[in-house]
């Protein structure tokens, strides 16, 4: 259990920890299916987290990475096809987690946005080069509405 968590009911401590993966299908699925390089980075990038965030943050990365590629096949399941109203279903519980997140310690809260935020960015961009996104400075509009960028 992580000691930040104690006071959340179980589903949101489940969708808390699903953040991530939902963050991820976002990021990496469209109406032509799963884009395989975001999805693989994705799942290194948990691992990666669980070992590289913030102390404070190191539990739940460990919590987020046990089940983060069967929780990923599930929601790629779930909100296929990826279409307006699956991409918009998707948002919807995206924004869940920032509504729990809010309740969270403050100082922890700010820590796991940040730290979501630069996760979201991270697998947004796995497709792209440094280069490519000099050169074409584009935001994905899948994600222009998520509350974890602001974009």
């Amino acid at each position: 259990m992580i000691p930040q968590f104690e006071k959340l009911t179980l589903h949101e401590q489940e969708l808390l920890i699903k953040a991530p993966v939902l963050l991820s299908v976002l990021a990496s699925c469209s109406e032509r299916g799963i884009n395989q390089k975001q999805k693989a980075d994705a799942i290194k990038l948990a691992h990666i987290k669980t070992f590289t965030a913030v102390p404070e943050l190191q539990p739940y990365f460990k919590e987020v990475e046990i089940n983060f590629k069967e929780y990923f096949e599930k929601a790629a399941e779930q909100y296929y096809p990826f279409d307006d109203v699956h991409r918009n279903l998707l948002k919807m519980e995206i924004k869940k987690n920032q509504k729990i997140i809010s309740r969270l310690n403050p100082a922890y809260a700010v820590a796991l946005n940040k730290s979501l935020e630069r996760y979201e960015i991270h697998v947004k961009r796995a497709t792209y080069s440094v280069f490519r996104d000099f050169i074409f400075p584009l935001a994905m509009p899948d994600l222009k509405d998520n509350p974890y960028t602001g974009f």
